[in-house]
């Protein structure tokens, strides 16, 4: 049980790679507190922690609005003390196409990825650097590191990754350490509108993932809850990609460049 006796905050807990990360946080002994607009879902995901033997307290909050994340996280420390460890995961991934965008479009996604982090981990923070311990994850992406188009959400994570360092080697001396994981492509729910638009499209994204498959909720919650445990107790300010090898190089570019090359030498 390695959160035996230590509460965990997770954002954006109700639904997909935030929902595997509490379930997996509770199962290896956390208190969760799951923090998420959708109000509804969220009690329903902390009923089925609770369901399973674990521990868990929801509350709809909107971590973009400073007043709901100083509510969320003071219901956290009063429902189980400090938290031990913080998960930025709520995103909004609206905008793409910076010629087109408005920028109403931009803050929001800005704002949902990048305020909403900031706000949490500066409100933590306090409670982790008075008790020398703590630990941020925050979910970063491909998008951070690469270009995969949806520019103001991109932006957003690549200031994340910045903000991971930052909070990182400002905080630990006081025993905070923050890390970054950043996936690739997780078949979740917030794939359902295109999917139904084109039924294929994960399949296709397959050919571009060295380990032939996209990936699941559970590959990024493994990630996150190896980084936030003891195990990990030295590193600190990294990013880790969970893509299945996609920036690590293209095999189908390859390909077709060696193609395009035999075909010059013809």
């Amino acid at each position: 049980m390695r959160f035996a006796d230590r509460t965990v905050l997770v954002t954006g807990a109700a639904m997909g790679i935030g929902n595997a990360m509490a379930r997996r946080f509770a199962a290896e002994g956390a208190a969760v507190v799951i923090g998420d607009v959708l109000g509804d879902q969220a009690l329903a995901a902390a009923s089925e922690i609770e369901a399973a033997g674990g521990r868990a307290l929801a509350l709809r909050a909107d971590v973009t609005v400073e007043a709901e994340v100083d509510a969320l996280v003071a219901a956290a420390e009063q429902a189980y003390g400090g938290v031990d460890v913080l998960v930025n995961n709520a995103y909004s991934c609206e905008g793409d196409n910076v010629a087109l965008m408005d920028v109403a479009t931009w803050e929001q996604d800005i704002a949902g990825v990048l305020r909403s982090a900031f706000l949490c981990s500066r409100r933590v923070l306090r409670g982790m650097i008075e008790r020398r311990s703590g630990v941020i994850v925050n979910i970063a992406s491909v998008n951070g590191l690469a270009y995969f188009g949806n520019e103001a959400y991109s932006a957003g994570k690549a200031g994340l990754i910045n903000l991971t360092e930052s909070i990182a080697v400002r905080y630990g001396r006081y025993g905070v350490r923050a890390v970054a994981v950043a996936p690739g492509s997780i078949a979740t729910a917030a794939w359902q509108e295109r999917v139904e638009k084109e039924p294929d499209v994960l399949e296709r994204l397959v050919r571009w993932y060295p380990l032939g498959r996209v990936g699941t909720p559970d590959d990024v919650a493994s990630a996150a809850l190896f980084l936030a445990s003891d195990e990990a107790a030295w590193i600190s300010g990294v990013t880790l990609r969970v893509d299945g090898g996609l920036l690590a190089g293209n095999q189908v570019m390859v390909d077709e460049l060696l193609v395009e090359s035999r075909d010059a030498e013809l």
